[in-house]
């Protein structure tokens, strides 16, 4: 599908090593929501039963662990091949 031409018909796919490009302004909700869901991690401090820890969120805010340190939680974003951002 070729966003920026506004045709809405199905395309070749492009070769593996090309990368795809899209207007950002066409983006559906859901697609905006999704967008690097796989790919980035968000690291934020944070009070739990009374300890600090450091929690870690997918790029749609999902929770996905807490790590009593940002060092450990940021090596275990990059473990699970992901990008981590710090949530200030």
């Amino acid at each position: 599908m070729n966003i920026n031409s506004g045709d809405r018909s199905e395309s070749p796919a492009a070769p593996a090593n090309e990368v795809a490009s899209f207007d950002i302004r066409h983006l559906s909700a859901e697609q905006l929501g999704a967008l690097g869901v796989s790919q980035i991690a968000y690291v934020k401090r944070v009070v739990v039963n009374g300890e600090q820890g450091f929690a870690i969120h997918a790029a749609d805010g999902t929770p996905m662990a807490i790590a009593g340190d940002r060092d450990v939680a940021l090596a275990a974003i990059v473990q699970h091949e992901m990008q981590p951002l710090s949530v200030h």
